[in-house]
């Protein structure tokens, strides 16, 4: 596994958010997490990434607890999340956002940069337009070019759909499944639980911030509890 959460518990003031989250994340899959809106889920990749300090339990990448390690770091060891909201630079260009993203992977980042325009070719005739001044969906496409930049051994995806029109959905989820094909491990929150569900090899139901069901894909998309909650009886 490249990732492996245990009994991971976070919060904010004195609100207990996760409490004693477990999961895993297996080399080169696509584990996805369902949930309702206030589950933990995006405090839960929050943790993971760095950004929200553990209460306790653990985050082991790659071998090696990183549950005290500072968010750069994790990123320079290729743990790279992409949150939900973009978080764009917008007063910086499409290829300034990339070129600053691309800096944490030093030369080897840089060089990346005109492959991804490739990948993106949208981005590459908005290179030199103010992020600020994109589409939502020019944004999600950019947000996603900004953390591959890096190299990423594990992506973590804050709801990658959200807000977009059915056509720039499928455009996402073709690059999740392409990155993944490529070797990249993928933990994905996603509202669209039918599409998360259907590309996961492995899923995780977090309720009030706690774990409470887990399968395959496959299996979760067909529970009885699941499909009456999150993808309609």
């Amino acid at each position: 596994m490249i990732l492996a959460v245990d009994a991971l518990r976070a919060g904010y003031g004195s609100i207990q958010i996760l409490h004693d989250v477990s999961l895993v994340l297996e080399e080169g899959t696509l584990c996805a997490i369902v949930g309702a809106n206030g589950a933990g889920k995006t405090t839960l990749l929050m943790t993971i990434a760095g950004i929200v300090p553990a209460r306790g339990g653990t985050v082991r990448f790659d071998g090696a607890d990183v549950t005290k390690t500072a968010s750069h770091r994790r990123v320079r060891r290729g743990l790279v999340l992409v949150p939900e909201g973009r978080r764009m630079l917008p007063a910086m260009t499409v290829e300034e956002n990339l070129q600053v993203a691309a800096s944490a992977a030093g030369a080897e980042g840089f060089a990346r940069i005109d492959g991804l325009l490739d990948r993106f070719p949208i981005l590459r005739t908005r290179r030199g337009v103010a992020a600020g001044a994109l589409s939502g969906g020019e944004q999600q496409m950019l947000a996603l070019a900004r953390a591959l930049a890096i190299g990423p051994r594990a992506l973590l995806l804050d709801e990658p759909s959200m807000g977009l029109a059915p056509k720039l959905v499928d455009e996402i989820f073709a690059i999740v499944a392409d990155e993944r094909a490529r070797g990249t491990s993928i933990l994905l929150v996603e509202q669209n639980a039918r599409r998360a569900l259907a590309l996961a090899d492995h899923a995780y139901v977090m309720e009030r911030g706690r774990i409470t069901l887990s399968g395959t894909g496959a299996e979760l998309a067909t529970h009885r509890d699941v499909v009456a909650a999150y993808l309609g009886a």
